[in-house]
């Protein structure tokens, strides 16, 4: 891979994007622990609508990365899981993640005197 590699492979830029939804990254980390349902999701995720819940999966769905399985018994018991090309987002999640608590006290603090300080340009 070049250095130039992320500006111009559309596989970097899929992966940038698959981790850019806002919530995508939540939702597959929540699911690290084995399936659940959606209700079980969102009270473990917390400030998360239903309806954008809903969207997030069938995103994640439709990338290959979450299996949506009908349990038998009670009509209408959905679970969703991760699958192995899920589970292998886990790793950079985690990373970012890392990241952010590492650095999150510097991120706000360079967007506390950015605000603070009148614009150039």
């Amino acid at each position: 891979m070049t250095t130039d590699s992320f500006l111009a492979d559309c596989r970097a830029r899929l992966a940038f994007d698959l981790l850019s939804h806002t919530w995508n990254a939540v939702v597959l980390w929540a699911l690290r622990d084995g399936p659940r349902r959606p209700v079980d999701l969102r009270e473990r995720i917390g400030g998360i609508s239903s309806k954008v819940l809903t969207e997030t999966l069938r995103r994640l769905q439709f990338n290959g990365l979450v299996v949506r399985e009908e349990r038998p018994g009670a009509a209408g018991r959905v679970e969703y899981r991760l699958t192995e090309l899920g589970e292998s987002l886990l790793t950079p999640i985690g990373a970012v993640g890392e990241w952010a608590f590492a650095h999150g006290d510097e991120v706000m603090a360079a967007q506390e005197a950015s605000c603070a300080s009148p614009r150039e340009g």
